[in-house]
């Protein structure tokens, strides 16, 4: 396994932040730019691939839920008029 692997999405959030406000404010040395710029666009690879992954679960479980309730909406007695 990688370092990739191992990253949690804040690490990499914090990460790429800093690396943003570095290019932002100039304070990267031009040699070190290109090394900075690949950095930043794993980084961001992985945010979006933790957030992917987080958006399906999530999906799935309020699909679950959603099935739960229609389920337990059908089998409930309809109220007397």
């Amino acid at each position: 396994m990688n370092k990739k692997d191992h990253i949690s999405y804040k690490q990499a959030l914090e990460e790429l932040e800093k690396i943003v406000d570095e290019i932002e404010n100039g304070e990267i040395d031009v040699d070190l730019l290109a090394e900075k710029v690949k950095r930043a666009t794993v980084l961001s690879q992985i945010c979006k691939s933790k957030l992917r992954k987080t958006q399906e679960e999530l999906d799935k479980l309020l699909s679950e839920i959603e099935k739960e309730e229609n389920e337990q909406q059908d089998t409930d007695p309809e109220p007397s008029s």
